[in-house]
């Protein structure tokens, strides 16, 4: 029994001493695997980390090469405009040089010219000569003849030649009149067409361009969008051109359009105070700024109606009163002048006793064809007559527009009225162009300029400038010295003042005899 004991001890001894080898054997074998498999693990995130920085150093590659080629595209944007306004200085320093060759060319046929009459006037001096010793002749003949004598002779003589030359001076005169006229629409045409081109570019600046202010300039990108796809769908959808440059804060708003531009106004600022500009918010904006400005249009006509306070009108006519808030005619609001025209007629037909609200009305409508003049070759009488016609005005209404720039004869009092009415709101001192300060001092000018000849009593300037009346001293200007005088009063106004349009200069020659009883 001891020995069998003994060997079981022996046996239990043995399998504990290889057991516990056999789990230290497989610990440390357990142990190797987990260290083999964290280096795997290590180096597998090491090579992931490795292609992640590849791949991030990739996108910023790629990045900054389309930031490069965006900033070269503008540069060369840049480049472009700047070339473009260096052509267009070029060009006009080219017309400067040909005006200047005109002028030359002007000086020179006025020297020729100038010339001409020295050597007209020796053959004129010539011939007066050759008729005195003629005359003389004559006198000597008619004194033994007709036993006159020779102061009977020499008046008879010379009341004949005086017929004879006068006919002949009317003819000339006639002729060179008519020369005149000729020459005079021809260089007309001319100086029209130079001063057209040389105040068109300011006009265009004033009446097709609207600035839109920005916070930053760092919206300016925003507005432009990725390979510029929200500014093309901005100035696609609105008709209106979106000039983005180096001005400080701000965006160029350009088009002929001032409904339309006024409209890609308030979207852009709308798209601008939002933040967030895309091609989707782009077109909503737009849609919500035409759905703005169609409001605004109806408020204005609206408003103008009431204001002036005349019948209700077509819907469609009230929306054309209200475009015309955002029209000008030589720096005049066309609706508020509109309406300076409507209070003008009714005054004056409420004075004469004709219907007042009819006046009102023709006056508020005369010039509703400007609404629409701009897409249209007709003129905006015209256009203003088939709207008024479309919607079933008065006839006195559609008479007044037809006839308020004398396109049609008026056939009632009233379009005269509208006429006069029109004359008076556009002329008016500070309704257009012409400050008050500039329009007094003109107005000034041209008074002392007719006072400083002699012989004036007084001069006035009227019609705002337009027409001088000059009033002389009879005992000292003859009827014959006043259209002289008239005709040196125009001639220095031409030469020493400058103002629009033409001026009448009317001298004014009375006697008048007075008695008191």
């Amino acid at each position: 029994m001891m020995v069998t004991a003994v060997v079981y001890i022996a046996i239990a001894a043995i399998a504990f001493v290889a057991g516990w080898f056999g789990f230290k054997f497989y610990t440390e074998n357990k142990r190797q695997r987990a260290i083999y498999t964290a280096e795997d693990i290590v180096k597998q995130a090491a090579r992931e980390a490795e292609k992640k920085k590849n791949e991030i150093l990739l996108e910023a590659r790629e990045e900054r090469q389309k930031l490069r080629e965006n900033l070269e595209r503008e540069y060369r944007d840049h480049q472009e405009q700047l070339e473009k306004w260096e052509r267009r200085l070029q060009d006009k320093e080219q017309e400067l040089e040909d005006w200047e060759t005109n002028l030359k060319v002007k000086e020179s046929q006025l020297e020729s010219r100038e010339q001409e009459l020295a050597e007209l006037k020796e053959k004129v001096t010539a011939r007066e000569h050759e008729l005195e010793e003629i005359l003389r002749n004559e006198n000597e003949k008619l004194s033994s003849i007709s036993q006159l004598s020779v102061e009977e002779a020499r008046k008879m003589l010379l009341e004949n030649i005086e017929k004879d030359t006068r006919l002949e001076a009317a003819q000339i005169a006639k002729n060179i009149i008519e020369e005149a006229k000729e020459n005079a629409v021809r260089q007309a045409k001319h100086l029209l067409t130079e001063v057209i081109e040389k105040v068109a570019s300011d006009h265009t600046v004033e009446t097709t361009v609207s600035v839109v202010n920005l916070d930053s300039d760092d919206v300016k990108g925003r507005i432009i969008g990725r390979d510029g796809r929200n500014i093309k769908t901005f100035e696609q959808l609105t008709g209106v051109k979106v000039i983005v440059d180096d001005t400080p804060e701000a965006v160029v708003l350009s088009g002929f359009d001032p409904v339309k531009r006024e409209t890609a106004r308030i979207a852009l600022e709308n798209l601008v105070r939002n933040g967030k500009i895309n091609p989707q918010r782009v077109e909503a904006a737009i849609r919500k700024a035409e759905k703005e400005m169609d409001q605004l249009i109806w408020k204005a006509g609206s408003q103008a109606i009431k204001e002036v306070g005349v019948d209700r009108a077509h819907p469609e006519l009230v929306k054309m009163l209200g475009r015309l808030r955002y029209r000008t005619s030589y720096g005049q609001n066309v609706l508020q002048h509109s309406k300076e025209v409507a209070f003008l007629t009714g005054a004056m037909a409420a004075e004469l006793g004709f219907d007042v609200k009819l006046a009102k009305r023709a006056g508020l409508f005369h010039d509703i064809g400007k609404a629409m003049s701009q897409n249209s070759e007709s003129t905006h009488t015209q256009i203003g007559v088939e709207l008024a016609k479309k919607y079933r005005e008065h006839p006195v209404v559609i008479n007044a527009i037809a006839s308020h720039h004398e396109d049609e004869a008026a056939d009632n009092p009233i379009s005269i009225l509208v006429s006069a009415a029109d004359s008076i709101s556009g002329s008016r001192p500070g309704a257009r162009r012409e400050t008050l300060e500039g329009y007094v001092r003109r107005v000034e000018s041209l008074e002392k300029l007719a006072d400083s000849f002699p012989g004036v009593s007084k001069a006035f300037a009227i019609s705002a400038g337009r027409e001088i009346r000059v009033i002389v001293e009879p005992e000292k200007i003859s009827d014959e010295e006043a259209f002289l005088l008239a005709s040196e009063i125009a001639k220095k106004i031409q030469s020493e003042m400058e103002y629009p349009g033409h001026i009448k200069v009317t001298v004014i020659r009375e006697t008048r005899s007075i008695q008191y009883i």
